[in-house]
């Protein structure tokens, strides 16, 4: 069986030096990934490239919750690939749906032409959409080079029966990469019952924060105050025991 190539879902520079340490073969880098993974700082794109011995791919989300955005928000979107062109980064991850549940495809379009010659993945968005067989072809349709998908389900092992169908029914036109909540304990079995050749996950464990000073009185957003003093980090351990069991 071909090794499968392995992705490794990062937040920021440190993240990013981690995975690619532990010996991924390619990162989608993002921030805030306590929100799905959005946009990251130019500068944190600057140093990522710098550093990479390895393709990097940029997630282009310019905010939290669904995958409905307004004009502006697109304009964005739009507006941070093109910047992207010239930063040696390799691709950008992407997703808009419709009210209904269906891939945009005007706008996916419009997306996938800001962002060549850069390859094109389509995140989890497509596990939100109505109907997967329809979005698949959606997606080929805008050319889009790959899916990153679990399946519809919140895990890839619950979503292995659509993930083999997806793979089928790709046929060689677009990849389909398996994610959700893949470790070395199941991510063979994710790999050899769908025949997937691109696998993804994100090996985070939570630390505290170096801060000795704790006001107790003042948070700094919507999450609880003893998440202002966590820090959520590349496992690179875990990471590699997840390369390892996946190439086996």
């Amino acid at each position: 069986m071909t090794k499968p190539l392995i992705e490794l879902c990062v937040e920021g520079i440190d993240g990013f030096l981690a995975a690619q340490d532990a010996g991924a073969d390619r990162v989608e880098l993002c921030a805030s990934l306590v929100e799905g993974g959005l946009t990251p700082s130019l500068a944190t794109i600057r140093a990522a490239v710098k550093a990479a011995k390895i393709p990097v791919h940029v997630i282009i989300r310019p905010r939290g919750g669904d995958f409905l955005y307004s004009d502006t928000e697109f304009a964005t979107m739009a507006e941070d690939i093109r910047a992207l062109r010239d930063e040696g980064v390799a691709g950008v991850v992407i997703g808009c749906l419709t009210p209904d549940g269906r891939i945009d495809e005007a706008r996916t379009k419009v997306l996938v032409e800001a962002a060549r010659p850069m390859s094109v993945t389509c995140h989890r968005a497509f596990d939100m959409t109505a109907d997967a067989r329809e979005a698949l072809e959606a997606l080929i349709r805008c050319g889009v080079n790959r899916v990153l998908t679990s399946g519809q389900r919140d895990t890839a092992v619950e979503g292995i029966a659509i993930l083999k169908s997806a793979h089928e029914q790709a046929a060689g036109r677009i990849v389909v990469m398996g994610c959700g909540a893949l470790d070395a304990g199941n991510i063979q079995k994710v790999r050899d019952e769908t025949g997937l050749t691109e696998l993804h996950f994100a090996a985070l464990t939570t630390v505290p924060s170096g801060m000795t000073f704790r006001n107790p009185h003042v948070g700094m957003g919507g999450t609880e105050k003893d998440r202002e003093y966590e820090l959520t980090l590349t496992d690179g351990d875990a990471v590699r025991a997840t390369i390892a069991a996946a190439k086996s």
